[in-house]
């Protein structure tokens, strides 16, 4: 029990400690430079106690049941050297892991309520849950693909990079027929993808299989798994919107409904824990139904594939549990603090009488003027990078391969930076209007010549950099910034202009990342040459 309760500790600091620099950014944005009080602080701060105790949970059931005997199932599958088995296991693993990613859900839900208020889809709720479950299906199925490709790339060898701008080639040629309204979903897609669930497991999947087969090595067939997973799923969502507005996946709108969401109508009523209970019922029961899968999943492979009795069987009861509660608590509480903080700072730092100290028109400001946006966001794109689990999980591992050649604080803060870099230019574009995709083909152009000259041996941990900038936590406010910049600069459409920061975020670390290679090998070659 004591050991129970140390661990359960260890994992609430652990929390806090992940959500604290987000918190410290916010409160001197709001204390020194805004200096404006937070509406509707009493379940502001409640839904922040609700994130720290539902990641809590998660992380916890996640550490005690779920990632054990995924890794013990990954090891088990190199042993018995099964091809078919293991790019079975693999695409499950994806398609299992993704469909109950937290990040996932929350930018599908706010995805299909923009979508049915801009009349793309009917204005009820069956229209947007079916919404809202095919972007994640098409994200799902493309992640178990990637996996299952990622795996046959380390058992064949081949290289990385050949595949990445492959890739990037095809999500140009499909952003040329997609609708304008699906493209920064789609991109910000891949970013939502690669988090809490799917990373740890995915790497270790990874990993494993490299030292497991003669002839590999772990650092440059290991990594590149979830650079896969960060890939794929742009190009299902693309094609996902070009089925839809063919008619395929949703029928001709009908808008006249009105429709009210029910967090607010809870969170608004007088008796507030009425309120609150009624929806986390609500919750609760759609977490169950979306965990279902991981569970059905472990224990078919387990039972009918590797045929092994599944080892501490209570664990894996407990960690489910566990995981269960957190993802519940974790999504209310992102209903009721993170989203309304992000789309009221955004707001706030929009408007013209904090940007110009008059009242001078909104219209009339250029770029220029929104100086403040573009530091909040380095900060807070900064600070949620440096402190995410994923990564710090990559670089001790990426520093445990290469035998210390890699830095994992170096590797930390040039992914943060990159991230920081990403999402101030992605506020940028919203707040200048450019098109995303002319952005991001630019940045694809980047990657693919720093490709060409970074140091080998450290492509495939760039690729996967870009892929573990995007948490629980970062995902829910970076989309809602975006959102809410989109809603208070004049000529902006939230659906178009709104998605696409998480894209950025996960694309400069990547350029940040090899950069710091290369960085790091002139630097080398220098002292071995005594210049």
């Amino acid at each position: 029990m004591k050991k129970i309760l140390r661990t359960f500790s260890a994992a609430t600091l652990d929390s806090l400690r992940d959500l604290a620099p987000v918190f410290l950014v916010i409160a001197f944005f709001q204390l020194l430079i805004l200096q404006q009080p937070l509406d509707g602080l009493f379940n502001l701060t409640i839904g922040l106690v609700l994130v720290v105790l539902g990641l809590t949970f998660f992380v916890f059931g996640l550490e005690t049941g779920l990632f054990p005997i995924g890794g013990g199932m990954a090891h088990a599958f190199a042993r018995k050297g099964s091809v078919a088995g293991l790019l079975s296991f693999a695409f499950a693993l994806g398609l299992g892991t993704t469909i109950a990613e937290p990040a996932l859900i929350a930018v599908a839900e706010e995805a299909s309520e923009i979508a049915a208020d801009a009349c793309i889809i009917s204005n009820t709720e069956a229209a947007m849950e079916n919404y809202a479950l095919g972007l994640r299906l098409s994200v799902a199925i493309s992640v178990g693909l990637a996996i299952m490709l990622g795996v046959m790339r380390i058992i064949r060898g081949w290289p990385i990079q050949y595949l990445i701008m492959g890739g990037y080639i095809l999500v140009v040629i499909v952003t040329a027929f997609a609708p304008e309204t699906i493209i920064g979903i789609a991109y910000d897609s891949g970013g939502v993808t690669t988090s809490t669930i799917t990373v740890p497991l995915v790497a270790a999947l990874g990993v494993g299989l490299a030292s497991s087969i003669k002839g590999r090595n772990p650092m440059l067939d290991g990594f590149g798994l979830i650079a896969f997973a960060s890939l794929l799923p742009i190009i299902s969502v693309l094609l996902y919107g070009i089925g839809g507005e063919a008619g395929w996946f949703w029928a001709e709108p009908e808008c006249a409904t009105q429709r009210v969401k029910l967090v607010s109508q809870a969170i608004q009523q007088s008796d507030v824990a009425s309120g609150i209970f009624k929806e986390f019922v609500i919750t609760f029961g759609q977490t169950i139904r979306d965990l279902l899968p991981i569970i059905v999943l472990i224990v078919f492979f387990q039972v009918f594939v590797i045929r092994e009795k599944v080892k501490h069987p209570e664990r894996l009861i407990a960690g489910f549990g566990f995981v269960l509660l957190g993802l519940a608590l974790f999504l209310l509480g992102l209903e009721m603090a993170l989203f309304p903080i992000g789309k009221m700072m955004a707001a706030q730092l929009t408007d013209p009488q904090f940007i110009a100290g008059s009242s001078r028109l909104v219209e009339a400001l250029t770029w220029e003027d929104y100086y403040w946006v573009y530091l909040f966001a380095f900060m807070i794109g900064f600070s949620t990078a440096v402190a995410e689990p994923s990564l710090l999980a990559v670089a001790i591992k990426a520093e445990e391969i290469s035998a210390g050649a890699i830095n994992k604080w170096g590797l930390r803060i040039a992914v943060a930076i990159g991230s920081a870099t990403g999402i101030a230019l992605g506020t940028f574009r919203i707040i200048s209007g450019y098109p995303i995709e002319y952005f991001i083909i630019a940045c694809y152009i980047v990657v693919v010549t720093q490709t060409w000259f970074a140091p080998r041996m450290i492509i495939p941990l760039a690729y996967d950099s870009g892929g573990v900038t995007t948490s629980t936590v970062t995902v829910p406010l970076v989309a809602a910034l975006g959102l809410g910049l989109a809603e208070n600069i004049p000529g902006r459409s939230v659906l178009i202009d709104g998605f696409g920061l998480i894209a950025f975020a996960c694309l400069f670390p990547i350029i940040s990342v090899m950069a710091y290679a290369q960085i790091s090998e002139i630097r080398s070659r220098r002292k071995s040459t005594g210049e």
